[in-house]
């Protein structure tokens, strides 16, 4: 793969394909080098045999050096041999895509044809969709790539791979300025010495990967080992060369596309950075929760629209954006657009969650319109189901994870927060201050666990994880509103104990590190789980590769499936790595939600930059957030008391789970 920048060059077009043209002779010479090593034995061989026969090389001396350099040769010839037929016979990494035929978008091919033409270059042999926010020439001339080409035609072109959400973001004349440069590199592509060094440096890195393939047996996994420590050390003396060579290319193409749409492009490369921001918004915060319920949206591209006009209305530097709506969309180029959107993003949720390839029971579409419903209020039931479920098998028959149900009838949010308050929860609070001033003050180092009635004994209390408590989360949402919340907390207290305090350690929640740990430890088996799935349908989908690859040599056609090249799906996981505190106070937050639906007038909602969310008489409930980790990392369970009794939820109420 290798890609063209669309963002200028002050270097000129004629300097940068000459400087690509050298740079391609040097990876050239390289190879040519490799070969030169691997023939020299073989001259020497000739050279002691003619001298042999002229008479100049004689006696038992020469004989024997002929014998040792011709099995030498005989040796590095084979080594050599093996090591040419895999480079040439290995798979190159092509980027899974959504191909377009040109029936499904003749007024996009007409476009990039035009753009073409009025650069002077070859146009590109096909056009494919990519879920990026990304735009690039792909070589697929390679036999094991024939299967995903849609076109017979321009088989020595590139393909040009294009980034969905520009098609739905952006205007056409937007869509056709950012794609100048990237055509343009069709032309340095179409130059033999460029595409001979790009073939080679592609052959040497699917060579590096041939020892990793599931299917070899020892034998060849060692030959494979060792071809591999060739291809690496050839690929090392010719890295800098190949970078130095792609840099010329898009200096050549940048500095050919100016005379192209080039004051839309600069206003149009603004739409790039705002596109990527968007999107990458879109994935983790609103898609991702859907496919971790088994849920795939079906129009992510529409989706990222939505998303960024909300942005736009939000955020001051982005009201312009908003404007360009009323102009022609660059989708309209397809024919079917909702087609292509639901394609596009079924390979999104394979490539950044490893999903199925194809929906089924488990794995069915949902629209936007079905999602509060269908995701957001399925994954708050699954979350507080699986507090529950934590819950029930957390500390002896003393502590309130075992007596919990005695506190609530069912699972209530009553339970979960008298697990995780420093005090216990009254379940109705008739007198909440009379309580509080009649129970004396402890000791620092004497008081009970959170969580655990007042008359507990020291033995009976719950072990505390071993590991270190995580550090405590600094949410978005813990704005001037979460300070105020926590300022309660040390009113009453000196500044000199605030000061020291603050300074030397982080609030700690014993009850809540506990059940932090064992939330995770759930959670961990479950994606255990889920990877092992994944992993099985990895191999099947290996195998079927392998099937069609024999196929394709023996003629017939195989059927289309693309599948990860690089490893095993997902190649780009969205999931960052989270502390148990986060899990807990997602989940707590889950409760909160599901007895705000059940008990008061709230309902799930969609946010397009913040996903799943609470709406509270048509307003989301931003202020929930700060509160619940005030209970979660401080053992305060009043903020959200005070939140709970204002909204009318009641806690006491059992919840409905999943």
């Amino acid at each position: 793969m290798y890609g063209v920048s669309g963002t200028g060059s002050v270097v000129g077009e004629e300097w940068g394909a000459r400087a690509a043209r050298s740079r391609a002779l040097a990876v050239l010479r390289v190879r040519g080098r490799a070969l030169g090593l691997a023939v020299l034995p073989s001259a020497v061989a000739v050279v002691l045999y003619a001298g042999g026969v002229t008479g100049h090389f004689t006696g038992a001396g020469w004989d024997t050096a002929r014998w040792v350099v011709t099995v030498l040769a005989l040796l590095v010839l084979v080594a050599a041999t093996a090591v040419s037929l895999v480079v040439a016979r290995a798979r190159p990494a092509a980027t899974p895509t959504v191909e377009l035929a040109e029936t499904a978008a003749p007024d996009l091919y007409r476009l990039v044809r035009d753009l073409a033409d009025r650069l002077d270059v070859p146009a590109p042999a096909a056009i494919a969709l990519t879920p990026d926010c990304d735009s690039w020439l792909e070589d697929r001339t390679h036999r094991a790539h024939r299967a995903l080409r849609t076109s017979a035609d321009g088989d020595g072109a590139p393909v040009l791979v294009i980034g969905s959400p520009f098609l739905w973001w952006m205007r056409v004349g937007e869509l056709r300025a950012v794609l100048a440069p990237v055509v343009a590199g069709t032309g340095p592509a179409a130059h033999p010495d460029i595409a001979a060094a790009r073939r080679f440096v592609r052959g040497l890195d699917a060579a590096v990967a041939v020892p990793a393939n599931p299917g070899l047996d020892p034998l060849r996994r060692f030959g494979a080992g060792a071809v591999g420590q060739v291809a690496r050390l050839l690929l090392r003396a010719c890295r800098g060369h190949a970078s130095e060579m792609e840099r010329g290319v898009a200096a050549a193409g940048s500095e050919r596309a100016q005379a192209v749409d080039y004051g839309v492009r600069i206003v149009a490369q603004e739409q790039v950075g705002l596109a990527y921001a968007g999107w990458d918004r879109l994935l983790t915060r609103v898609a991702l929760p859907a496919w971790r319920m088994g849920r795939w949206p079906a129009k992510l591209d529409a989706g990222v629209v939505s998303a960024l006009t909300e942005l736009s209305r939000r955020d001051r530097l982005a009201d312009g954006f908003s404007s360009r709506l009323g102009e022609r969309p660059a989708c309209d180029l397809l024919e079917e657009p909702g087609a292509v959107d639901e394609a596009t993003s079924l390979l999104a949720a394979r490539l950044f969650h490893g999903g199925p390839a194809e929906p089924g029971p488990d794995w069915s579409p949902v629209e936007w319109s079905q999602y509060p419903e269908e995701v957001v209020d399925r994954k708050w039931r699954t979350d507080a189901a699986r507090l529950h479920q934590v819950l029930d098998g957390l500390g002896p028959a003393g502590s309130a994870a075992g007596s919990g149900r005695a506190l609530g009838d069912g699972p209530t949010l009553t339970r979960v927060i008298a697990h995780l308050s420093s005090e216990p929860f009254p379940e109705r609070s008739t007198e909440p201050s009379t309580e509080r001033s009649t129970e004396p003050e402890r000791p620092a180092d004497a008081s009970p666990a959170p969580g655990m009635a007042p008359d507990t004994a020291p033995d009976e209390l719950p072990p505390a994880p071993g590991d270190a408590p995580a550090p405590a989360r600094h949410d978005a949402m813990s704005t001037a509103e979460g300070d105020d919340v926590r300022a309660h907390e040390g009113a009453d207290e000196s500044d000199a104990d605030d000061s020291d305090d603050s300074d030397d350690e982080e609030s700690f929640n014993p009850a809540a590190e506990e059940l932090a740990g064992a939330l995770s430890a759930l959670l961990a088996r479950e994606e255990a789980a889920r990877e092992a799935r994944v992993a099985a349908v990895a191999l099947s989908a290996e195998a079927a590769a392998r099937s069609a690859e024999k196929d394709d040599r023996s003629g017939a056609v195989p059927a289309v499936a693309v599948s990860g090249p690089d490893g095993p799906l997902p190649l780009f996981p969205l999931q960052p790595p989270r502390s148990g505190r986060d899990l807990l106070a997602d989940h707590v937050t889950a409760m909160v939600c599901c007895a705000a639906v059940d008990t008061a007038e709230a309902v799930p909602g969609l946010d397009w930059l913040d996903g799943p969310t609470l709406m509270v008489a048509g307003e989301r409930a931003a202020d929930l957030g700060p509160r619940v980790l005030a209970l979660v990392e401080d053992g305060d369970p009043e903020p959200l008391r005070v939140w709970l009794a204002r909204t009318g939820v009641r806690p006491e109420k059992p919840v409905r789970l999943v």
